[in-house]
This record gives structure tokens, sequence and C-alpha cells, in this order.
């Protein structure tokens, strides 16, 4: 087998590769010998077409699929005698295609790029240091109480964490405009779901008041007709309804686990809850840093097809969040959307392949175990949790790949500069993002 390899740009290479003609008659004969036995034509008993009418009937569409395995089998021979390391599919193209005649084609695609890894000195990381104190318990009680808490009807006038029921249509310049009147809804005063002002006019109003409210929209309100607009909205309070708190009884605890009302067992189970949180907080802000280091540090060409199938994979992530399904066409997201983030997908699993390659790391399986473990321990019966995940090949690789990404970060970490900053719980576990890091 002959073959040629041409750089045309970047990563890209095209391959030229001839195959003896004896190859492909010989593949595309056994093919028509085994159509012979199934095909059925008028005038012949079955497995007996003269082959000349079966090569008549069918030879070039045998002869299409016989290349297309020919190429491929030829193709993955090719790039490992010419130690070749194909990025995506490639596109074929039958140069030369006679029957009795060399075949030749050419098969152009990426290869991966070459990753020179730079120093991880390089790098810095800021870790939190928190602690879970009695009073991040007692405000995650109070906020476990929120979550479950009942509302009543009052006759009272409305206060900020009440909810409320109201009828209202707003106005600009005098004129209704769309999507700006709802009747019955319910609101909860202070949750911020409706624009700036909406809400703090409500409070002080009962049951049956009517009033207009003057408020102004937002200069980044997304409908461009209402951006930085004043209106006037009509609002009338059918049912003001306050906020009923569960007191922190044997009722509530069992909802948490704890079946026999024990008040210590029950703040000692939410604050190993908060510690494991605590826990994933600190270790999740610390692997993004590390790992958003490795990606600034490492500047290099990248596969355009690894791209696309990054995007396309997320792509169809997003259309699964959303519940989009089989009515959604995911074509209509455009590329532009999750480009940046899949070109940092893309380079930073070159980046941490290059890492595990380099420095030949392994999954630890103790580690392993232990993440089994852990996950396990938030279930009711652990233990079947655990054998589970063993017995379940495509997840426990997930927790491997997990753990893998755990330990380049500790080799990232071993070298980075690492600084330390004690902050309150509550500031930990917020995301970076939120957190204004």
């Amino acid at each position: 087998m002959q073959v040629s390899v041409e750089t045309t740009s970047g990563l890209e290479r095209r391959l030229t590769v001839g195959v003896p003609a004896e190859k492909v008659d010989t593949a595309v004969q056994n093919k028509l010998q085994e159509a012979r036995k199934n095909i059925r034509l008028d005038g012949f008993r079955p497995g007996k077409v003269p082959m000349t009418e079966v090569k008549r009937r069918f030879g070039s569409a045998v002869r299409n699929e016989v290349l297309a395995d020919v190429m491929r089998e030829a193709f993955i021979e090719a790039v490992e005698q010419e130690k070749l390391q194909p990025a995506g599919m490639p596109g074929f193209e039958a140069t030369k295609n006679e029957a009795g005649k060399d075949l030749e084609f050419v098969a152009t695609f990426e290869v991966y790029p070459e990753v020179e890894l730079a120093g991880f000195d390089a790098i810095e990381v800021e870790k939190p240091q928190a602690e879970v104190s009695d009073a991040d318990v007692d405000t995650m009680i109070d906020t476990l109480r929120q979550q479950r808490a009942q509302f009543e009807v009052v006759e009272r006038a409305a206060e900020t964490g009440d909810r409320v029921n109201i009828d209202f249509k707003g106005l600009k310049d005098g004129e209704a405009f769309e999507g700006g009147a709802a009747e019955g809804q319910n609101l909860e005063l202070g949750s911020g779901q409706m624009i700036p002002g909406f809400e703090d006019g409500i409070v002080g109003m009962k049951a049956g008041d009517e009033k207009d409210i003057d408020v102004t929209f937002p200069e980044d309100y997304q409908s461009e007709e209402l951006k930085g607009q004043a209106v006037v909205f009509q609002i009338k309070v059918n049912k003001v309804e306050g906020k009923q708190l569960p007191e922190v009884d044997a009722e509530f605890m069992k909802a948490f686990g704890v079946d026999d009302g024990d008040e210590a067992k029950f703040k000692a189970e939410v604050r190993k809850n908060m510690e494991r949180e605590l826990k994933n907080a600190i270790q999740g802000k610390v692997k993004e840093q590390a790992m958003d280091g490795l990606v600034k540090l490492h500047e290099f060409d990248l596969p355009a097809s690894l791209v696309t199938q990054e995007i396309q994979r997320m792509r169809q992530q997003m259309v699964q969040q959303f519940g989009g399904g089989q009515q959604f066409d995911a074509s209509i997201l455009p590329d532009d959307l999750f480009k940046e983030q899949a070109e940092r997908s893309v380079r930073l699993g070159l980046v941490v392949r290059t890492i595990l390659d380099k420095h030949e790391v392994k999954a630890d399986a103790d580690k392993v175990k232990a993440r089994v473990e852990e996950i396990a321990e938030q279930y009711e019966k652990p233990e079947e949790v655990v054998n589970w995940v063993y017995s379940n090949p495509q997840q426990l690789q997930q927790i491997e790949g997990a753990v893998l990404e755990d330990q380049v970060v500790e080799l990232v970490l071993d070298a980075a500069k690492v600084e330390e900053k004690a902050m309150s719980y509550q500031d930990a576990v917020k995301p970076r993002e939120q957190a204004g890091e």
C-alpha cells in the first residue's frame, strides 16, 4: 500500500493512499457472490442468477459499498504506518476508481496538536479557608424552615415576605403594552421577581385596595420598547397571605432523616451536610482556578473538528436542560453562543491529556473507592449504591475520570502559588462569579 502525507495548513493533513486493484476487486467479487445467494429475479431460481446479470444490476452499488469499507480500513492502516493521530473523522475522496486498476483515494483530516507543557509555578490559586459555625447551622435551619413555609390569609396590610394575589395592568403614555397585564397572579413581596419598585409599591396595601404605581424599566430590560421607559401599573390586591414558618419539631426533623426527634442529632446532620458542601465548594473553586491557569498558560492551534463536536455536545446539553425534546430544533442555536466555552473545553482537555501521559497518571484505586463511598453516603442504603457503581462500568468510568482530574489538580497545586484566604462559610460556598472573584 502506497502512502504519502501532505500538510495543507496548520493541523490539517492530506493523506494520499494507493490500494492494489486485486484487493478491491476481490472484495467486490466476494460481496457480489454473497449477494447472489439472496437475489430473486423473475425467470431464475433463488441463488442461480448469472453473475453477469448480478454485476449488471448491482455491481456499481456493491463497489461503492466496498470502497467505503476499503478506504476506511486502508486509512486506519496508513495513519498507524505514518504515526499520525487523527482528530475527528476524515473526509474521503476516491481520485482513481476503475475496476481492474489500483484504487487511489485522498483522506483529509486534522491531527492532534503537540502540546508543550509550561511550568505550573506561574499559576496563582486562592484557596478559601472557612469553617461551619453554630450560627451558620442556625441560619441553615432557618433557611430550611423558609423553604417549607406555608402561606395563610391575613387581614392586615401587606409586608415584605408576604404573598399577594393581584391583578395588574401596565400603561405607557396612557396605552396598554404587550405583556404588561395579568389577573390573579401570586407574587411574593421581596422576591425580586418583578422590576424594581413594583413589589415595594404593593407593601402597605390590603385586600381590596387599588393603586397606581409609577416605575421605570431597567436600561438592560429585554424589550427594546420598554428599556428605560417610565410606566404606570394599575394594581388591585385580591388577597394577602402571611408566611407561617414550621416549628423545628419531630415532624420537621423527620423530613430530613432524623426519625427520633433528637434536636442535637438533627443539628449534627445539618452540620455534616454543610461541611460536605463546604468541602466540595472549596475543592471546586480551587480546581476551577487551576484549570483556568492551565488554559491561560497553553496557546496552540485547536482541531476545528473537535471544537465543532464540543459545540454540538453543548448545544444538545442546553436543549435537554430546557426540556426542548424532539420538537425543538437545536440548529437554531448559533455556534457563536458556545464557541468560546467549547474552545476552552477542548484546549483544557488536550492539556490534561498531555499531563496524564507525561506524568503517567492513573486513577488511584483508593481515591476512586473513597469518592464512590462519599457519593453513597448521601443515600439511604450506601452499600447498595457502592455495589451498583462497581457493577456499572460506565458509571465507574465517570468517577475514575473525575478522580483523574483531581489528581491533575494536585500536580498543578504542588507547583502553583497557592494563597489561603480566610472567609465565612457563606462566602466560601458562593460560586466564584457571585463572590466577585
